[in-house]
């Protein structure tokens, strides 16, 4: 075995492993600590892509002298539907390769693009909020995340948001909406299938949002917003040091006359904000739709997102967003179908999207 020489020391180079129940502990602690990392390279995610859906997961991390050098989370999504692909990571925003020093890094993408040639995939895909891999092949127009710093104090954030969008979270308040945390996903589940039925897009099973739950325990929370009793809006959150990731969410027919989606987002950096969390992450969006202009009217700024390619059998870059022209009869179709029907299809075809 060769060593890398350093000065007068030398320092052996990292193995690569396949994380185990036992060593999630580690890998969080790990996740927690280096600052690239994200809620999204939790080691739960590989409990939640093989219970909810069935995937395989590959967690990879770098060692050496049994200190966790790197991560890298990895999940294979496979379907006569929209292809095979080793993702890092399926359903999340972000993801790819995090590590303390290159020799790390490198072993990690070397053993993921071996992997790959393995499984015989389409391609690799390495989900990252920063260019990681500059010779490869990447998606960096396609989508952007908002982040923003919010304060401790109401007053300051309610003025943080411009003045239109401020008009439109009061009207929320004065129509005397109510905000409750859920215990289950079944408020979730209502409002947020009802939400993707109309914008054309199969929805999860109710049984991954109750996954979620029971894998992050306390760091993933469902707020609902009520008027008199009746369910308007709902949104399952994620928490990771001081970050909320409000992310699965939606409105029922009645949150659009009473600004309930509005409030919801409201409600919830204000509670999230009295506990102590000072960044609130809206997620990702694709440029140039309506979720991009909502987030862009609460005064957050888009930060792109560098989706970078590995390709094995694929010839070119996959191209599976709702914008693709070809998926335009499909979205149509969706948005008509009765809402039971969406419910029990939808989940037949979102496990494979990744």
């Amino acid at each position: 075995m060769t060593t890398i020489v350093t000065g007068m020391a030398t320092t052996a180079p990292p193995g690569v492993h396949l994380l185990t129940p036992a060593d999630h502990d580690r890998w969080d602690a790990f996740v927690i600590g280096h600052a690239e990392a994200t809620f999204f390279h939790r080691a739960g995610w590989s409990l939640v892509l093989e219970q909810a859906f069935g995937h395989r997961a590959y967690f990879l991390y770098a060692e050496r002298d049994g200190v966790i050098t790197g991560v890298l989370p990895l999940g294979h999504v496979k379907s006569l539907l929209f292809g095979n692909a080793l993702i890092s990571v399926p359903f999340c925003v972000y993801g790819g390769v995090v590590a303390l020093d290159a020799d790390s890094k490198n072993a990690l993408l070397a053993r993921a693009c071996a992997l790959a040639e393995e499984l015989q995939v389409d391609y690799l895909e390495l989900r990252h909020r920063r260019r990681q891999c500059p010779d490869w092949p990447s998606k960096s127009e396609l989508y952007v995340t908002f982040r923003k710093a919010i304060s401790g104090d109401d007053e300051a954030n309610l003025k943080a948001i411009p003045r239109k969008q401020r008009a439109m979270v009061r009207k929320g308040i004065e129509a005397g909406l109510q905000g409750e945390m859920d215990d289950g996903v079944e408020r979730l589940f209502e409002a947020y299938s009802e939400s993707v039925r109309n914008l054309g897009t199969p929805v999860f099973p109710k049984r991954y949002f109750t996954v979620l739950r029971e894998v992050f325990g306390k760091d993933c929370d469902v707020l609902s917003i009520t008027k008199d009793g009746q369910l308007i809006a709902s949104v399952l959150s994620f928490y990771f040091r001081d970050e909320v990731l409000p992310y699965y969410g939606g409105g029922t027919a009645h949150a659009r006359d009473v600004k309930g989606n509005d409030f919801l987002y409201w409600e919830l950096m204000r509670r999230v904000a009295a506990r102590g969390y000072r960044l609130f992450d809206y997620g990702r969006s694709k440029v140039g739709t309506g979720s991009y202009s909502f987030k862009k009217n609460w005064g957050f700024e888009p930060e792109p997102l560098h989706y970078e390619f590995h390709l094995v059998r694929a010839k070119s870059l996959p191209d599976i967003n709702p914008l693709n022209p070809k998926y335009r009869l499909f979205i149509a179709t969706w948005k008509r179908l009765p809402l039971w029907a969406s419910r029990l299809l939808g989940p037949l075809i979102a496990r494979s999207l990744g």
